[in-house]
């Protein structure tokens, strides 16, 4: 396709994500050389190239996926099927029973231990052998609700995927040495498991079932925050957006009257909340860039640095 139409796409694209007109600065510098190395990839394999798109909160994975998703399907021709670990939690029934089972701090979704690893694989090898007219279910996870979108509701991607784009903050994390979860890294860790018995299941989980899915990967992506502090500060100021959003909608009974039910953190919530991704997050951000693929630094703006690429 012509470059008129690439650009149509993506203005399309940055108007349906309410990005400022500049992030088409970030699609040329940033993301289309991204999109040029997957296409290489895909032209040496013999068959679907998995691209791992890791990042902690805020950094914008989901924004980039959507943009190699579609740049990727409809102007390079490879069809693209992409998914993120947050679609395949565990429900809230099986973690509030992992949570009875092993350690009260897992029925909160997002850490290693409360994804269906199984499930994540199985879409891969689903996506990966499927013939031309077979149809893939894609989970869904509705986070309003704390649970997964019923089956019948699923986005189905019909045929083989060229291109598999898996995303998710903890993505190819590694796992910690035992002796490191000696030492609390937060207050929530000192104060709600004292004996370090949900961070060591958390770690052990990185050792198995993790890896075996993250060993899916032929390429990973990172994008590369700033700090930790940065983390929280995005995540605090994407709960403060949400709560403005909930209070100029529209009350129950109108249109698009459910943000009403939406369910806003404090900043201290979201101070809680954060720590529970905190150690992993700090792994990643200390020895991840040295091993990633391709690696993408993220100002404090957000605004995405030029892609660093990797070559063995």
């Amino acid at each position: 396709m012509s470059e008129r139409e690439l650009k149509k796409t993506v203005d399309a694209l940055i108007k349906q994500e309410a990005l400022p007109g500049k992030y088409a600065r970030t699609v040329e510098q940033t993301i289309l050389p991204l999109v040029d190395q997957i296409v290489a990839l895909r032209s040496q394999s013999a068959g679907a190239v998995v691209v791992g798109i890791h990042g902690a909160q805020g950094t914008g994975k989901s924004t980039l996926t959507l943009f190699l998703k579609e740049i990727l399907s409809t102007h390079r021709g490879c069809p693209t099927a992409s998914f993120s670990l947050d679609d395949i939690y565990l429900t809230r029934a099986e973690r509030r029973e992992l949570a009875d089972a092993v350690h009260p701090l897992f029925i909160t979704r997002g850490v290693p231990g409360t994804h269906d690893i199984e499930l994540g694989r199985q879409i891969i090898e689903k996506l990966r052998s499927a013939g031309a007219n077979d149809q893939t279910p894609i989970p869904a996870f509705d986070k309003s609700i704390d649970d997964r979108v019923p089956r019948q509701d699923w986005p189905v991607f019909t045929g083989p995927a060229s291109v598999i784009l898996l995303e998710g903050w903890c993505l190819d994390a590694r796992a910690e040495p035992d002796e490191a979860l000696d030492r609390p890294m937060n207050s929530l860790e000192a104060e709600e498991d004292p004996r370090g018995i949900w961070r060591k299941h958390v770690n052990d989980c990185l050792k198995g079932a993790y890896r075996q899915l993250f060993d899916q990967l032929d390429t990973l992506v990172m994008l590369k925050a700033p700090s930790m502090e940065s983390v929280l500060e995005w995540r605090t100021l994407q709960e403060h957006k949400l709560a403005e959003k909930s209070r100029s909608a529209p009350k129950k009974g109108e249109p698009d009257g459910g943000a009403q039910g939406l369910r806003i953190m404090s900043d201290d919530e979201v101070h809680r909340f954060i720590m529970h991704y905190e150690r992993v997050t700090r792994a990643c951000l200390k020895e991840m860039p040295e091993r990633a693929d391709v690696l993408i630094e993220v100002a404090e703006d957000h605004s995405l640095g030029l892609p660093r690429f990797r070559f063995t």
